[in-house]
């Protein structure tokens, strides 16, 4: 029961954590992925309210970069920029494997299910994706688009 409740509070700190950055960096993403370690200021070994209280307060601030205790629509898009100019460089850094600052087609990374998606929806493997077979994968996914694009009542 204890190792029940510690998982729980680990997620709870998780979701509380993220929340706090949620607002500078938009909708439908997640906090970066924090050690134990980290939330535990302290170094106790326990995660308590008061950490994760500060935690959100000091991820606060760096978004108020005016620092009147508001984040403006501003704030929030030079807060998301630079997270985003850190993903690019570290994007570089990892990718960039002839070391020229740039990265070529075959340098992006794939996805990992890369061609997956099309080789199920082709179910008669003919190479093409018919409308009943691309109606079918529709209907498969309860007629919602794909990533979160258009109307997700809609089926045909």
């Amino acid at each position: 029961m204890k190792h029940v409740t510690f998982i729980a509070a680990i997620v709870a700190v998780a979701g509380m954590a993220a929340g706090g950055a949620a607002l500078a960096k938009g909708y439908g993403h997640h906090g970066p992925k924090m050690s134990f370690e980290e939330i535990d200021a302290d170094g106790n070994g326990e995660v308590t309210k008061a950490e994760i209280q500060a935690l959100k307060e000091a991820r606060f601030s760096k978004a108020d970069a005016d620092g009147d205790g508001k984040l403006t629509l501003e704030e929030m898009q030079a807060h998301a920029q630079a997270r985003a100019n850190e993903r690019a460089a570290r994007m570089l850094e990892r990718f960039d494997k002839d070391g020229d600052g740039a990265l070529s087609k075959d340098e992006m990374p794939q996805p990992r299910r890369a061609g997956r998606m099309f080789d199920r929806m082709d179910a008669d493997g003919s190479g093409g994706i018919s409308k009943e077979e691309f109606e079918e994968a529709r209907s498969r996914h309860g007629g919602k688009r794909w990533h979160g694009q258009g109307d997700e009542t809609e089926q045909n």
